[in-house]
């Protein structure tokens, strides 16, 4: 008899000390239980800028390639407005660049109304004429600052880290940044060619695009 108690207690301090491992390594309760909780997917604002030196003759040929450059990625960034900022102090030659900026973007298609016209505080009079527009951008986490324990523990919980790189590799593989905030627009559907089809199928008629004929095993139409 003495020697079960001995044994129920000794069964009861190792239950006592592995419970109390658990709740010492068990980590932060409050803690995400899955790497999708911890890091997801998210945004960050952006600038797309460059700078043009002021010249007496106007725009040269490389600035000219740089702002065709900037206008189609504004165009493919659907950003509000581009901003060309040119330097205070009253300077003829860097107002006249500025306005030379703006013809150009407007040439490249860009709507008058999408582009806004500004000065900034510049140290020279001659500073260059800045022209850009705000974008958004994936936001990277820095996975190698994250604190990890690889060791051992006693729960559920994935590891410190866990889910970062794979997060940070979509971030930086996705093209439009926007698709992180939610789903495009769907674009209206062809409504015009399927009254067609169902007005051939109501009259009992093939409703299928005709076929085109071929011609010695081979399509008449085909580019040799």
């Amino acid at each position: 008899m003495k020697r079960a108690l001995v044994s129920t207690a000794a069964v009861l301090a190792a239950a006592f000390a592995l419970s109390g491992c658990a709740s010492t390594m068990g980590g932060d309760a409050s803690a995400p239980m899955t790497p999708l909780s911890r890091y997801s997917l998210q945004v960050e604002p952006g600038l797309d800028r460059i700078a043009l030196a002021v010249h007496d003759q106007g725009l040269s040929s490389n600035q000219q390639v740089a702002l065709r450059g900037l206008a189609a990625r504004y165009g493919a960034s659907a950003a509000g407005h581009v901003r060309i900022e040119s330097p205070s102090g009253d300077d003829p030659v860097a107002v006249q660049q500025a306005y030379a900026v703006r013809s150009f973007l407007q040439a490249a298609g860009i709507p008058e109304d999408r582009i806004q016209m500004a000065a900034y505080a510049a140290p020279d009079p001659r500073a260059p004429v800045l022209a850009g527009f705000e974008t958004l951008r994936a936001s990277i986490p820095d996975c190698a600052a994250e604190a990890r324990n690889m060791g051992t523990r006693f729960s559920n919980q994935s590891s410190g880290g866990f889910g970062c790189a794979v997060t940070a590799n979509m971030a930086a593989q996705i093209a439009d940044p926007r698709d992180i905030l939610g789903a495009r627009p769907m674009t209206p559907s062809d409504s015009g060619r399927a009254a067609v089809v169902f007005d051939n199928y109501r009259r009992g008629q093939i409703s299928s695009t005709p076929q085109e004929p071929l011609v010695n095993g081979r399509i008449s139409g085909a580019v040799e």
